[in-house]
């Protein structure tokens, strides 16, 4: 029998209830217990899990202000990911999606195997693995990638879509200090070992909606997007769909043959990358601007009709510019899903 003390969370305003251990996070305990509560980044830098502690014994362990100022830690506000439950609790969800949690599907670790390593742009890479046994996900969800000396672990996106649950990939951006990605060019071999766990995110693919459906990203946020279409057309559903990719230059974008088969195929798809540093004289006569920039013009022009459910991967900056074009285009706020790229904490 297990020595470690348990304690009861009660969520509200949806009346679901879980267990929790001391030391382990009450995000964590929803994962593991297969109730999939908003979260982002798990790393107390994104707010996404923000909530209000209605009743109950907490601690919080490390967390960035900028998530949760401390006027809001005052007035009992907690991020999920960073509690630690020293009592019952009640909480209130702030943000919570009916059909993310009618979705859910439990956190576990899979034992991979690395296959394949792919050189995309001078800083993008393509990474596949194999599982011993499949992963199911959503399109657009993410897991954690445990390197074989078992210490580094980094969070990517499913570039496959759902229905290859046995072999992943992801399109992963390499930074000059980073500690998983540094490995992706010298360390890491074919046949490697790691660890994947998951899966997790929210950003997913909403399945049987007619109106269109915007695909906004940048670097390695193609990952959770690419995943979406896939899914999208294999669904056999019919919507208009626009994808939005920035890239600083032409030397930073890739996959164009693909996205160019897909609008030759897709009765109403277009691919629309723009380069916030176009070169003279490289040629480029597609879209320049920032990303947001160019949604804005897009959205203005078409005249869309029906609901839009909007997705957007990438950077944080690039999010914090795309929600607002959303919103003045008329977007609701229930259907603008988003995934904030942020960079780990060492």
């Amino acid at each position: 029998m297990s020595d470690i003390a348990t304690h009861k969370v009660r969520f509200e305003p949806v009346g679901i209830e879980m267990e929790v251990e001391e030391g382990e996070t009450v995000l964590d305990a929803a994962f593991r217990q297969g109730i999939s509560v908003m979260h982002g980044c798990k790393e107390g830098q994104c707010s996404s899990c923000k909530s209000l502690l209605v009743n109950g014994d907490i601690e919080l362990l490390k967390y960035s202000t900028f998530a949760l100022p401390d006027y809001e830690r005052d007035s009992g506000h907690i991020l999920l990911c960073k509690t630690h439950a020293y009592s019952d609790l009640e909480i209130e969800l702030l943000n919570y999606d009916e059909d993310l949690m009618r979705r859910s599907i439990p956190v576990k670790s899979y034992e991979a195997r690395l296959t394949r390593i792919e050189k995309l742009t001078h800083d993008i890479r393509l990474l596949e693995i194999e599982l011993g046994q499949p992963l199911r996900f959503w399109a657009g969800q993410y897991v954690d990638i445990t390197l074989p000396d078992g210490v580094v672990t980094r969070s990517f996106s499913m570039a496959n879509p759902p229905s290859e649950p046995n072999k992943l990939s992801f399109i992963i951006k390499k930074y000059p200090l980073g500690a998983f990605s540094a490995a992706l060019d010298d360390a890491l071999k074919p046949g490697d070992k790691l660890t994947a766990k998951g899966p997790y995110g929210t950003c997913f693919r909403r399945e049987e909606r007619p109106g269109p459906m915007l695909l906004i990203g940048g670097g390695s946020g193609m990952s959770p997007l690419k995943s979406i279409l896939q899914d999208h057309v294999e669904s056999g559903e019919r919507r208009p769909v626009r994808f939005f990719y920035g890239a600083r230059t032409q030397a930073d974008l890739f996959l164009l043959d693909d996205f160019a088969k897909l609008e030759a195929a897709l009765p109403d798809f277009k691919f629309i990358p723009a380069l916030s540093n176009a070169e003279d004289g490289d040629g480029w006569t597609g879209a320049t601007g920032f990303i947001h920039e160019v949604l804005a013009q897009h959205l203005r022009s078409e005249g869309f009709e029906g609901e839009i459910d909007a997705y957007s991967c990438g950077p944080p900056p690039m999010i914090d510019a795309v929600l607002p074009v959303l919103q003045m285009a008329g977007v609701e706020p229930e259907h603008i899903y988003f995934d904030k790229f942020t960079t780990a904490v060492r």
